[in-house]
């Protein structure tokens, strides 16, 4: 009998009546159905509780399925590069930055070398590329 006794819990701390009021207190404080629902905790559905694993495994199977054809319609990256939302480049996603700004350099330097190597206007009207009105005017 001696053991019986140990498994049950004390009761005798507790007054009833104070396990009354700290149940009401816990009560009051008890979140609403609809806080529940926005917290996920409950489901927000109108469906029988015996349906509503049914209605939560449908819901999945279609967000599944869209998701699927969402992915099937998707474009191959060959087209992406070249409608140009994809950089063609084979680096590293975290050097893509710097290869970029490399060749902004690379064609700045490349344009400067070929203007400072362009043939002067009395070149071309002698080549016969010009027509000496074209020329244009030397600035003051």
């Amino acid at each position: 009998m001696a053991q019986q006794g140990e498994n049950r819990p004390d009761e005798s701390s507790i007054s009833p009546v104070e396990r009354r009021n700290s149940l009401e207190k816990h009560l009051q404080q008890r979140p609403d159905p609809q806080e529940l629902k926005d917290k996920h905790i409950l489901l927000d559905t109108n469906a029988a509780p015996s349906l509503q694993s049914a209605a939560h495994e449908l819901e999945r199977q279609r967000a599944t399925d869209n998701l699927k054809k969402g992915l099937e319609k998707r474009p191959d990256r060959d087209e992406l590069v070249e409608r140009n939302i994809l950089p063609d480049s084979t680096a590293a996603p975290a050097i893509q930055g710097q290869q970029k700004e490399l060749e902004k350099h690379m064609r700045a330097d490349s344009l400067n070398e070929k203007i400072s190597n362009r043939p002067k206007p009395e070149e071309l009207v002698k080549e016969g590329i010009l027509d000496p009105d074209e020329v244009p005017a030397k600035e003051p």
